[in-house]
């Protein structure tokens, strides 16, 4: 899950008078009550869901229309029946994994199987790691555990992030959700709330609302900024310019 250069999303937003700066000067938090966590595969929170089988489809359709974008994205999201079993301080955490598959102009882009477990105590999810897979130029893979920014924890000092907290949406709280020193190191600010996506989403009973906004920065590349938009009882909706556009349970 590596962050983007920010494009604006071409979505007609209702936004209630709560916004953040995310370039303040405030610390990120990179450390977690981990101790006091019983861990398991499923469930996750109203703004992270951990349901095998769950399947989210999204394109930059609305951007090609306004002639903002120059090819065709598209990203599948599949809540997957596997686990990947991780250690952490001596404790084997067998992890939910989440595969994400990129293409672009019909042309594999990349591939990555993302490990999330719940804090059952908090409802937190946590990101453990990712194994990534590009494309190697004569039309198939390259990559896994040793692609380009993948990470695990356990390993080369890599310890669990926040992917989305648990409980109350908190306005500008700041975490670290990768943290993989000089590999992977995704950061989030809670920048905004109260937003309704105009989204036609094939699957999706009803229309959004009471969604937020979370920004994504990363230390190894500064210039860079993602903005995500995540609903209550869906998930993610919004990816930049990437819109939620099926959903399959």
């Amino acid at each position: 899950m590596k962050s983007k250069i920010l494009v604006l999303s071409a979505l007609m937003l209702a936004l209630l008078p709560f916004s953040l700066s995310a370039k303040d000067k405030r610390d990120f938090t990179d450390s977690f009550p981990l101790d006091g966590c019983s861990f398991v595969n499923e469930g996750g929170n109203s703004y992270f869901i951990l349901e095998p089988g769950r399947v989210l489809s999204y394109d930059n359709g609305a951007c090609l229309e306004e002639g903002d974008c120059d090819e065709l994205e598209e990203l599948t999201i599949t809540v997957t029946g596997d686990t990947e079993d991780i250690m952490l301080d001596g404790q084997m955490i067998a992890t939910r994994v989440v595969e994400e598959y990129e293409t672009a102009d019909g042309d594999f882009a990349e591939r990555s199987r993302n490990f999330f477990a719940v804090c059952q105590h908090s409802g937190d999810v946590y990101y453990f790691g990712e194994d990534v897979w590009v494309p190697d130029g004569m039309g198939g893979e390259m990559g896994g555990a040793d692609g380009p920014g993948a990470w695990r924890v356990g390993e080369d000092d890599a310890m669990p992030g926040i992917i989305m907290p648990g409980g109350a949406f908190l306005l500008g709280a700041r975490y670290y959700q990768e943290v993989a020193p000089d590999i992977a190191l995704d950061r989030a600010e809670h920048t905004g709330m109260g937003l309704a996506p105009d989204l036609e989403v094939e699957g999706l009973d009803g229309g959004l609302s009471d969604c937020v906004e979370v920004t994504e920065t990363t230390e190894l590349a500064k210039q860079e900024e993602s903005v995500k938009i995540y609903c209550p009882g869906v998930g993610l909706v919004v990816d930049d310019d990437l819109e939620l556009i099926g959903i399959e349970e």
